[in-house]
């Protein structure tokens, strides 16, 4: 990992170390998308062309912006979200979260477009399908970047993902200071500038992502420092210089995997921000994410320090 010295470190409640000299103003700091989610549960989810009876419904906080950035706050660590929410309800719900679990949200944007949607299916056995709606997300540009610059430069880690536009995420990493630790979450998965992918430390895809890609090798062809392949129930795959180690899979009963893959980011982000080394932040994502698939909902699914403390115990 391209990281930069740090200073002597104190270790707070949560679990966070903090430098004590020359701590920057954010551990993370989150570029990504804000969406209310509209979550339908069904015993199967529907074939194409068909009509399914659902069994409950429930709206719920999301985006894989602001749900990496609740579970990033949740691990303990000092987190800002650069994002862009419409002047509507759904908005002001997603800010007054964000603000809920400590998050900083001076950078978000409310813009003249409708506040994203995502439309959820979630059938019995935990799996999920997702429609999203982008909405003010595909509003946020890299001005909102410019204007941010100062926050980012401070970040020991800063997380993206695809649910906002390309030129966003690639002036969100060049915006980071020369030390930090750039984190990609390619999800939805497109093609990614050979730039982008150069300045990248940590790429997060999941096992169907990966492919589209171009796969592990590609992306380490391109210069992706640390490429790590989530494979739900199976755990996670981590390949870089030192070569390929497997991550255990954290033991889980599953309702509802939506929000697992941003719990697994968040955290893992988190961690790395508190100066653990990539497997031992690897460890932590995984229990964060098994332990969301146990509660229904994206954000309310997200787990606090003390809980995945003691799921690790039991991996």
């Amino acid at each position: 990992m391209r990281g930069r010295a740090r200073g002597a470190a104190a270790v707070t409640v949560s679990g966070m170390a903090h430098a004590r000299d020359a701590a920057p103003c954010f551990d993370v700091v989150v570029v990504g998308s804000a969406n209310l989610d509209l979550v339908a549960r069904t015993a199967r989810l529907p074939g194409p062309g068909e009509t399914v009876t659902g069994s409950d419904y429930m709206e719920a906080c999301g985006g894989k912006g602001v749900n990496q950035a609740i579970a990033a706050a949740r691990a303990g660590a000092r987190v800002a979200f650069v994002g862009a929410v419409g002047s509507d309800h759904a908005g002001e719900v997603l800010r007054a979260a964000l603000v809920a679990d400590g998050v900083d949200v001076a950078h978000l944007a409310t813009v003249a477009a409708p506040t994203g949607r995502a439309l959820i299916g979630v059938a019995d056995s935990g799996e999920n399908s997702i429609i999203v709606v982008p909405g003010a997300n595909h509003a946020l540009g890299p001005d909102h970047v410019a204007a941010a610059r100062a926050v980012l430069a401070s970040a020991r880690v800063v997380l993206a993902q695809l649910e906002v536009p390309i030129t966003v995420v690639v002036a969100a990493m060049a915006a980071a200071a020369p030390g930090a630790t750039r984190m990609l979450n390619p999800a939805p998965a497109v093609p990614l500038p050979a730039a982008l992918l150069a300045s990248l430390d940590l790429i997060a895809p999941n096992e169907h992502e990966v492919g589209l890609l171009g796969g592990v090798d590609a992306l380490r062809r391109a210069g992706v420092a640390r490429v790590v392949v989530t494979e739900g129930s199976r755990g996670a795959r981590l390949v870089d210089a030192d070569g390929e180690r497997r991550i255990p899979p954290c033991p889980a009963r599953p309702v509802d995997t939506t929000g697992a893959g941003d719990a697994f980011c968040g955290y893992v982000a988190a961690r790395l921000a508190a100066g653990d080394d990539v497997e031992r932040a690897l460890r932590a994502g995984s229990a964060a994410g098994a332990l969301a698939t146990e509660t229904p909902g994206a954000v309310p699914s997200l787990p606090k320090w003390d809980k995945v403390q003691i799921r690790l115990e039991s991996m």
